[in-house]
């Protein structure tokens, strides 16, 4: 037969692959399935933000004017401890707090307020140990002992005013007037009566006293002894504190709050009676509120 070229127009046969081709076709089709997977993946996975900060450990805040026990409390609730150990670890001859000589192995008014830090493997010992290590840095300088000794009073007995002085005011004027009042019945040789401390004895916090609080027989009933208490009645901050060194001048001898921030300093006997009566008189008023409010609510 004579050759043919073959036509243009004829249908052309298509390539068929061998295995290796096939073999080659299917990896690269299955590369690029992963490489359109990855993609999105990648940018689902978290960027590299650095190092990362540890959180910080808990801690423990101690108001201005809280007792050793109030303290004592809070330590065994924030470490998760039984009951009575803080007071224990406070009480106990070895647990060498670093008190002063002055207290007598007594920590109230050396738990210094602040907030404290609660790492892993803290102690009540330690914790407390804390608290008297701050309140020497913040009380226990030469500038202190100076101010106290200006007063005619050791630094401990500096403390026990600011106490005083935390527990009857509100406000740092008050404390100023407050810490007054103390200097000015010490230099008299006045009893203080400070319900404060009578409050303290009792293991109490009230504005009610009666005469038969005022005969108990306690070093803290400031009616039936003069001069200070034997210790702190609190753990005082700085502004009391101040207050008890740098007290303002003023001739006052008596004081009462009649009224949530309206507290009356004089040094007449007979206008304090009158303060006295109308601070009587308002709580009067306010227990027959009470009481007239219960019964109308059924």
């Amino acid at each position: 037969m004579p050759y043919r070229p073959p036509s243009p127009y004829a249908p052309r046969r298509r390539p068929r692959l061998t295995r290796r081709g096939r073999a080659a076709v299917l990896a690269g089709a299955l590369l690029a399935l992963a490489v359109v997977t990855a993609v999105p993946l990648l940018l689902l996975l978290p960027r590299d933000r650095g190092p990362v900060t540890p959180p910080a450990p808990p801690t423990l805040l101690v108001p201005e004017g809280w007792r050793s026990t109030q303290v004592y409390e809070a330590v065994d609730r924030a470490l998760a401890l039984p009951d009575g150990t803080a007071r224990a670890a406070a009480t106990a001859p070895a647990a060498a707090l670093g008190l002063p000589a002055a207290a007598g192995g007594n920590p109230e008014g050396y738990l210094f307020p602040a907030t404290y830090p609660l790492p892993d493997g803290t102690t009540a010992e330690g914790l407390l140990r804390s608290m008297v290590d701050t309140a020497g840095r913040r009380f226990g300088t030469p500038a202190t002992a100076g101010a106290a000794r200006a007063q005619g009073l050791t630094v401990h007995q500096a403390l026990i005013v600011a106490s005083i002085a935390q527990a009857e005011a509100d406000t740092a004027d008050d404390m100023g007037k407050v810490a007054r009042v103390v200097h000015n019945r010490l230099a008299r040789d006045m009893p203080l009566q400070m319900d404060s401390t009578l409050n303290y004895a009792l293991g109490r916090s009230t504005v009610d006293t009666t005469a038969d609080d005022t005969r108990i027989g306690s070093p803290y009933n400031t009616y039936a002894r003069k001069g200070l208490p034997p210790a702190p009645i609190g753990n005082p901050g700085e502004q009391a504190m101040a207050a008890a060194l740098r007290p303002p001048a003023g001739d006052w001898l008596y004081f009462v709050t009649v009224a949530p921030g309206d507290t009356r300093f004089t040094a007449d006997y007979a206008a304090h009676r009158a303060n006295v009566a109308e601070f009587n008189e308002r709580r009067r008023r306010a227990r027959e509120g009470a009481e007239e409010g219960v019964e109308g609510g059924g």
